[in-house]
């Protein structure tokens, strides 16, 4: 059965299986929230709390405007608390909560809090964003950038954070960035991740933490940090989802559509989304290689248009039972279907002072692949004392198989006379499958003294198996097999265990340390070539944090922990691929581990103003290294080991608000890179200081207008050999709430100007290649999303698995 068919039925059995709510006389309880200044606090939580037992009754969150509104059929003596981040909690007095009660509750004034040790609240400008030891948690729910956005657009504009045309994510000028969902790891390659993030709506998030240096509760994959996606836990009824539907055009037009539910009945909690998303563009890119000859300078001037359209359909189903107030069970699932379609067409004219006519090539390249991918995963959470004692544990299993053709068919003439060319033709099959399975356990214990001991295990196994058969024609003769062709199998245990201890020196200082063991054990077998690569090691990775509370108005944190990025599957596989005749990509089957250590400290001022500096030193750091063959003319890319690459850095954050209704964000950040490694016989010694300019200006405006505006530069960098011109652009958005903030509608423009061009030189021994690529960002994107809810009270438990190791399946 095909995958798009197991997704349609699951969903189809999940739907049928929802039990129609009874009708119940409903109570309903009103109010509005305001500051001490009178204004309105929107996202506000609202909750009617039992008075005997303590427990939540039900509750909601306020709207833009502070109102608030309960609807429940429960009953009993209850109070309203209100809670928001930068504010004193506020209890009202206890009422009888009675069938069909009416009650309102009026205005209700909160105070402002003064932030305590542990946390700092930059209150300035939305989002909000929260300094604590280990990590920055940028509030989104209920800002401009959620509406109409996705959550990989959010992640672009958080504190730090770059993320490229092709995705991938950045942190601190650091790739290898490991993205986590409440707490979980998401277990997808780069390009799966990317697509999965865009067809996630940024409305169904709450916050981002941004972990630069986490701590040793974290597997130690990952040299940049960990961002940690949180979705919204709602208080509503028994049956509450959104639908959403929309698209954007770039002179290609791609459809967006999802669908969220969750659902609550007795000890029962469920959850589902089913999303579609296709992400289309064009990629223009242009080449200029110049070749040192005996006789003289031969230059290969290539311009290319790649056109790519991939089709994403996304099923989560999560099902958690309390067993009792202190023991509960889950249950996820996630079932993918990918297919992607990638036609380039390039024409490529050379020249050579051997020859006194122009050589010609002209190459098209249509490519078409197609991916499953299921995972599964068991977790049990268990509260063994009133203290907060806790036992979790996570049990994961993931397949994915990916299959691709792509057929390169190449005609090269000399002169003007086309109808003379040779013709010859590349064709390419790949087919791929995984296996992962992890579990772990973990454990958390708070002490009498204040402080917290905790403590895991976790083990993962994982199995590959890539199979790449490569074929060649002269003409339209058959395809003979070429001795490139390979296949792979890899094998990766991996076993760890950690310890961490929270505690505080003195009232104004605190603490966090830990320590991380883990042992590899890995295989990689070139069956083709009969090549068989072991690796085994063992590894520490310790980690600390300080936090400073020097005044009322000033706190340090200081952060240091040391890391590791293992290389994708993929890449170990000694495969070769060509991209045109004249370009080409192998693996590099004797990758190793890339280590590093990280060191930084945030500054935070008046709780608005944050000024960090980082250092960081990767050993072994994977870069991706260009040679050419000056004899064949030919390029070959693959990816390596560095000696090594430094990084240090500076940030500011400075939010202003510049009046009640508009403010703004602004980031600045500095980059120091230096890359040192020998390559062949040539050594690479390459050092800048590069920087990143970001101000977004958010505008709420009268009768439910809200306006965003972001504008993006990067200055000159270096990456390895390669160095990359400055460049920026511009994007807006505006959203409009109508039927009772039911219904959203929100536009979008990206690189308004069309200014995202990327520039980029290889000067290094006897390569000289320059490349300029625009990719179609210019384009509007428009979503629809309304919102429903029904039925009695709960709260969603959310959770996705336990392991990093399919962040590396690319």
């Amino acid at each position: 059965m095909k995958t798009t068919n197991i997704i349609f039925f699951t969903f189809l059995i999940y739907m049928l299986g929802i039990s129609t709510l009874a009708a119940k006389e409903v109570s309903k309880i009103s109010g509005k929230v305001l500051d001490q200044k009178g204004v309105a606090v929107p996202f506000a939580n609202i909750a009617l709390i039992n008075v005997s037992a303590g427990g939540l009754v039900d509750g909601t969150v306020s709207n833009e405007a502070g109102e608030f509104l309960i609807e429940t059929i429960k009953t009993g003596n209850v109070k309203l608390v209100i809670s928001s981040i930068g504010f004193k909690s506020f209890e009202s007095d206890s009422f009888e909560l009675v069938s069909g009660l009416i009650k309102e509750m009026g205005t209700i004034s909160i105070e402002d809090e003064m932030t305590g040790l542990s946390e700092v609240t930059v209150q300035s400008t939305r989002p909000e964003i929260i300094i604590e030891p280990d990590k920055t948690i940028v509030n989104v729910e209920g800002t401009v950038m959620a509406e109409g956005s996705n959550v990989l657009d959010v992640i672009g504009r958080s504190p730090g954070i770059y993320v490229d045309q092709d995705g991938i994510i950045n942190l601190n000028g650091r790739s290898g960035v490991v993205v986590m969902i409440n707490d979980r790891q998401t277990y997808m390659s780069a390009t799966d991740l990317a697509n999965f993030l865009r067809a996630m709506p940024a409305d169904n998030i709450k916050s981002l933490e941004v972990i630069n240096n986490p701590s040793a509760r974290f597997d130690a994959e990952g040299s940049a940090g960990v961002i940690n996606i949180i979705l919204k836990k709602n208080s509503v009824d028994g049956v509450f989802g959104n639908i959403q539907a929309g698209g954007q055009y770039n002179g290609l037009w791609a459809p967006i559509g999802g669908i969220a539910l969750n659902v609550k009945q007795g000890k029962w909690t469920t959850n589902a989304n089913l999303n579609y998303n296709e992400y289309a563009i064009y990629n223009d890119l242009e080449i200029e290689r110049n070749f040192t000859l005996p006789e003289g300078i031969s230059n290969f001037s290539q311009e290319s248009r790649i056109k790519q359209r991939d089709k994403n359909l996304f099923f989560s189903g999560a099902a958690n039972y309390e067993i009792n107030e202190n023991h509960n069970l889950g249950l996820n699932v996630q079932v993918s279907n990918s297919n992607d379609l990638n036609t380039n067409r390039s024409s490529t004219e050379i020249t050579s002072p051997a020859m006194t006519e122009n050589s010609y090539l002209d190459s098209d390249n249509n490519a078409n692949g197609h991916s499953d991918r299921i995972f599964g995963n068991i977790h049990y959470e268990g509260k063994l004392d009133t203290l907060g004692t806790k036992i979790t544990s996570d049990v994961d299993f993931t397949r994915m198989n990916s299959d691709s053709e792509s057929l390169l068919t190449n005609l090269t003439w000399m002169g003007q006379d086309q109808n003379g060319g040779i013709q010859d033709r590349i064709l390419t099959l790949n087919d791929m499958y995984y296996n992962i399975f992890t579990a772990k356990v973990d454990f958390v214990k708070p002490l009498k003294n204040g402080s917290t001991f905790e403590t895991g295990l976790k083990g993962s196994w994982v199995k590959s198996d890539n199979n790449l058969d490569l074929s060649r024609s002269n003409e339209d003769g058959p395809f003979e097999p070429d001795p490139s062709s390979n296949q792979f199998i890899y094998h990766e245990n991996v076993l760890a265990a950690y310890a961490s201890y929270k505690g505080k020196f003195s009232e104004k200082v605190s603490f966090q340390a830990g320590l991380r063991g883990e042992y590899s054990d890995i295989e990689g077998n070139s069956v083709t070539l009969n090549q068989l690569n072991t690796q085994n090691y063992f590894n520490l990775f310790p980690s600390a944090f300080i936090q400073h509370q020097v005044s009322e108005n000033y706190q340090i944190v200081y952060t240091a922990n040391r890391r590791i990025t293992r290389p994708n599957y993929r890449l170990l596989n000694p495969f070769v691929y060509y991209i045109d005749p004249l370009t080409s990509e192998r693996g590099n089957p004797n990758l190793k581990p890339q280590y590093s250590n990280n060191f930084e400290m945030n500054h935070v001022v008046k709780g608005m103003y944050q000024f960090t500096v980082g250092y960081s030193e990767t050993q072994d750091a994977f870069m991706q290294v260009f040679i050419q063959d000056q004899e064949d003319r030919t390029t070959t890319t693959f990816t390596d080991n560095f000696d090594k690459t430094r990084n240090a850095n500076f940030r500011a954050i400075v939010p202003v608000q510049i009046k009640e209704w508009w403010g703004t964000s602004n980031m600045v950040q500095v980059n120091y890179n230096r890359f040192k490694s020998q390559i062949g016989d040539d050594y690479l010694d390459n050092a800048q200081t590069s920087f990143m300019v970001r101000s977004q200006h958010n505008f709420t405006l009268p009768k439910g207008f809200k306006v965003e505006l972001m504008g993006m530069y990067l200055g000159p960098q270096i990456w390895g050999q390669g160095s990359i011109e400055g460049f920026g652009w511009v994007d807006a958005g505006v959203t409009k709430t109508i039927m009772k903030d039911k219904l959203t509608i929100a536009v979008n423009g990206t690189d308004l100007f069309r200014t995202q061009v990327i520039k980029a030189k290889v000067d290094f021994a006897d390569i000289d290649t320059s490349f300029r690529q625009y990719r179609s960002n210019q384009g509007i994107r428009f979503t629809l999303r309304y919102r429903f809810a029904k039925g009695d009270s709960f709260r969603v438990n959310s959770n996705s698995g336990s392991t990093e190791e399919r962040n590396r399946l690319n």
